[in-house]
């Protein structure tokens, strides 16, 4: 279980990212995050794992705190910790084998990260793990011959061999066709019931958070203001999240509604909201 307390992030220039945002994510559930540009999607992501790190607040994992640990034991807390990346993060001149290999590199001396010496069991569950997202065959290709949505799978694939308590999701479709985008969908779902991971996506299609999320989180500005399921995120509810509407009085509720924040992150533009 993920369970994330008052997390806050400063930058130096006095620019509030998160102001106190809260969230349990747990199970195999599916947990989408949307929002407009700028409201803290990516930088929540980023500060669970540690790649950003928060001025303030609690991150902690099945009852492990990590934004306490360093060196070492933050190495070992991030094994836990599969991350999806939404330009891919692959070595673009190694095979995809290799890239997919380099989700064991927090298991392995640092020699034999260097040689790339990999045991025989995890190159056994290379072949499996490819063979599930549909890139059988494709193990000895380099990974700058393949497509957007070949790649996206070789990173999902990278994050499945980690056996990862949870998967943090950046963005896995800003940069696919539709058809890609719901393949990928598909995909991570999938992975969450089977394997009993639960899932946290940072999103910009909300059309693809209501399909395929059992609940939604709206940020704006480092705020939650918005948490519930597909059926909540009625009219009213948009509105909130991505022009700051307040919610008239006498209104029906629309999700749950939570803390504060600021604009502090730099992305693709977010608020892309179906039309009904």
């Amino acid at each position: 279980m993920l369970s994330v307390t008052d997390l806050q992030k400063t930058y130096p220039s006095g620019d509030e990212a998160l102001k106190g945002v809260s969230l349990d994510v747990t199970g195999s559930e599916t947990v989408a995050m949307i929002g407009p540009s700028g409201a803290g999607k990516s930088t929540f992501i980023r500060c669970v794992n540690r790649l950003t790190e928060p001025t303030g607040g609690s991150v902690e994992l099945d009852g492990l705190e990590i934004t306490g640990l360093s060196g070492k034991e933050l190495r070992n807390a991030r094994r836990d910790m599969g991350m999806i990346f939404q330009e891919y993060n692959l070595i673009e001149r190694l095979t995809v084998m290799e890239n997919v290999l380099s989700g064991r590199l927090g298991y392995v001396s640092t020699w034999d990260a260097f040689r790339r010496k990999f045991a025989g069991d995890d190159i056994e569950r290379a072949y499996e793990v490819l063979e599930r997202v549909g890139l059988g065959g494709h193990e000895n290709n380099r990974a700058d011959e393949l497509s957007g949505g070949q790649r996206q799978r070789v990173g999902i694939a990278r994050a499945i061999l980690q056996r990862p308590k949870i998967l943090l999701v950046d963005e896995p479709t800003s940069s696919l066709d539709p058809e890609s985008s719901r393949a990928v969908m598909d995909l991570l779902t999938e992975i969450a019931a089977e394997d009993d991971i639960p899932v946290l996506i940072n999103i910009h299609e909300v059309d693809l958070a209501e399909e395929y999320a059992g609940r939604i989180v709206g940020l704006r500005d480092g705020q939650k203001v918005f948490e519930g399921g597909p059926d909540d995120l009625d009219e009213t509810a948009r509105g909130q999240i991505y022009r700051g509407e307040e919610i008239p009085e006498g209104a029906g509720p629309t999700g749950k509604v939570a803390e504060a924040g600021t604009p502090g992150e730099s992305s693709q533009e977010e608020g892309q909201i179906r039309r009904g």
